[in-house]
């Protein structure tokens, strides 16, 4: 059964819109800088790569806004404009037909939850806002977008650290392949630059102190971003019934653990899921032109793809463009999948690789083509999204041009 993506949201460090998002990437403009979420002249960490320019209330009613955390905001907002991409029209004919995936790789409302922390602990105030289960929950950001929608097929989150939105895009196409949907919005979103949570990854000493450099001698880890990405994905058939426009065709995904460290990737689990994900589409290894890497900049996961790549690809992999848009994004953890995903769609749609910038000289472990520093014209009718996360959780997609 052939999969369509006909609509594509998102909001990001580099653009609150999927146009301005496609600007970006062919500009190779970066998203990072210092943080101003909060002080954090008191962090080893101290560049984040925000959402620019947002007020909640450009989106949102204060009644709303009650209910939601800033990971739902963001959601909501990329769910939004995936739908009115797709010309999608929710019904009461057809909501029952219409499901939601929709993920986030930590807690879910992490800004509630670190506002309820301070109120508790340091002001000893003991209440909490009686909304606070209801935002913190993972699966709010599916539940809140189906409200808003009115989607009532299967609704639920995924959560699989950094894969978890590129598990929703794939269970969203099992989930047309079985039959129990027609179409399913599924992405991720994330909000989690808090002085809480930054400390957390300043403790695992795997943050960059000013950008990202994925595959450069002189990385220094990662930047937390923000933000999400949903698409909207349909059989073709029905994507063809009603006149949809298709961006391009996710044509096979794989899905593996590596089974062995909780934070240490290995080869031998990245390299599965993407064999996986050709062995689906049904392509030889010559024939992807471009791969959207997880590239997170840190000392293991660089070259860790790099040689899983190598071992997939083999003579290949000299000849197809290898970027990580991480580097101009940030990590947007749970949302990571689906925002790069769509970057993946963007390039195959326009023909041109996006860079990986802030690039400095390559690490010699890293031997790959990785469009340092500008974007590039390149013909793609093939590509592939890598998305690893920590729990050695893995997820590889293949997307393709509409009738390649």
């Amino acid at each position: 059964m052939r999969i369509a993506i006909t609509g594509l949201g998102t909001i990001s460090s580099i653009g609150n819109n999927q146009e301005t998002l496609l600007e970006s990437l062919k500009e190779g403009r970066c998203g990072i800088a210092e943080t101003s979420l909060f002080n954090p002249q008191e962090f080893r960490a101290k560049t984040s790569a925000e959402v620019k320019n947002y007020n909640p209330e450009d989106y949102f009613t204060i009644k709303q806004l009650v209910a939601l955390d800033r990971f739902a905001q963001f959601a909501i907002i990329s769910a939004r404009e995936a739908v009115q991409d797709a010309k999608l029209t929710i019904t009461p004919e057809n909501a029952p037909r219409i499901a939601v995936i929709h993920s986030t790789g930590t807690v879910g409302g992490q800004t509630t939850q670190e506002h309820n922390y301070q109120r508790f602990y340091e002001q000893g105030i003991p209440r909490v806002h009686p909304m606070t289960v209801a935002k913190i929950m993972p699966s709010a950001s599916a539940s809140q977008i189906s409200i808003e929608l009115g989607a009532k097929g299967p609704v639920f989150g995924t959560a699989s650290a950094c894969a978890s939105s590129a598990h929703a895009i794939a269970m969203g196409s099992l989930l047309l392949q079985s039959g129990l949907a027609d179409v399913v919005i599924a992405g991720g979103a994330e909000a989690t630059i808090t002085p809480g949570f930054i400390r957390s990854w300043e403790a695992m000493r795997v943050v960059s102190q000013d950008f990202c450099r994925p595959f450069s001698q002189k990385r220094g880890g990662v930047v937390i971003g923000e933000g999400a990405g949903t698409l909207v994905l349909e059989t073709l058939e029905h994507a063809e019934a009603r006149n949809a426009p298709i961006h391009a065709e996710c044509l096979g995904f794989g899905m593996s653990a590596d089974a062995t460290s909780i934070l240490q990737p290995d080869v031998d689990g990245a390299m599965r899921s993407m064999q996986m994900a050709l062995d689906q589409a049904k392509l030889q290894p010559d024939q992807i032109q471009y791969i959207n890497a997880h590239g997170t900049g840190t000392a293991q996961n660089d070259p860790t793809e790099t040689q899983a790549i190598r071992q997939v690809f083999g003579a290949a992999a000299d000849n197809i463009a290898v970027s990580s848009t991480k580097s101009m994004l940030g990590h947007t953890l749970g949302a990571a999948g689906a925002v790069e995903a769509i970057a993946t769609i963007q390039a195959i749609k326009h023909d041109f690789a996006p860079p990986t910038i802030s690039f400095l000289a390559p690490d010699p472990l890293c031997d790959l083509d990785y469009v340092p520093n500008k974007a590039r014209s390149l013909k793609i009718d093939y590509a592939l999204s890598n998305s690893f996360g920590f729990g050695g959780l893995n997820v590889a997609l293949v997307f393709g041009k509409h009738n390649a």
